[in-house]
């Protein structure tokens, strides 16, 4: 079976977003904000920029690929193109306060998100925060913003496992905060 001799993946750069390579390292600045990103982990796999017809574009490739170079390729444009995304419009994940037994209160606190009375217990669950993620309380729904969807996914998810119930009927006992939304903001 024959190899593939290049493989590339290309990601566009929109206007108001800017992108500096160096080496390895990606940094991409945008309205809402910057990130950086080090893809040294990534062997044989090489990151570039170039222009195409009045556009500007970010180029992932490797050469003599394999399977798993091939894959390797495509995972570090997706990762390009979220932090695209991210400086540019933002990230937002929705949850839903559930409850039928005890009502739960939600409060933030600095770094972290505390669940207060969830099914009845006195102390409260704790949930951090990452840095430059924005949480807020919405009636029954937390808002999760930011311009990293590594950090709001990793917050999200820090607070549906700190209501994860354990040696309870799941069937019966169905309360706890969970996403049911994920979104580019507008």
């Amino acid at each position: 079976m024959a190899k593939a001799v290049w493989v590339h993946s290309l990601v566009e750069i929109p206007e108001g977003v800017t992108v500096e390579i160096e080496g390895p390292k990606v940094r991409v600045r945008g309205p809402k904000g910057e990130l950086e990103r080090d893809f040294s982990h990534a062997k044989g796999i090489r990151i570039r920029k170039f222009e195409k017809d009045g556009k500007e574009f970010v180029l992932v490739e490797t050469f003599f690929a394999n399977r798993k170079r091939k894959a390797l390729v495509n995972t570090v444009a997706a990762h390009i193109k979220n932090m695209i995304t991210g400086v540019s419009k933002g990230w937002r994940y929705k949850m839903k306060i559930i409850f039928s037994h005890f009502p739960i209160n939600v409060k933030i606190v600095g770094d972290r998100v505390e669940i207060h009375n969830f099914i009845g217990e006195k102390a409260p669950r704790i949930a951090k925060i990452l840095p430059g993620v924005t949480v807020k309380v919405q009636g029954r729904d937390l808002v999760i913003e930011g311009i990293d969807i590594e950090k709001v996914a990793q917050t999200a998810a820090n607070i549906e496992q700190a209501t994860k119930i354990k040696d309870f009927d799941r069937r019966v006992f169905m309360d706890g905060i969970y996403i049911y939304q994920k979104e580019v903001m507008a």
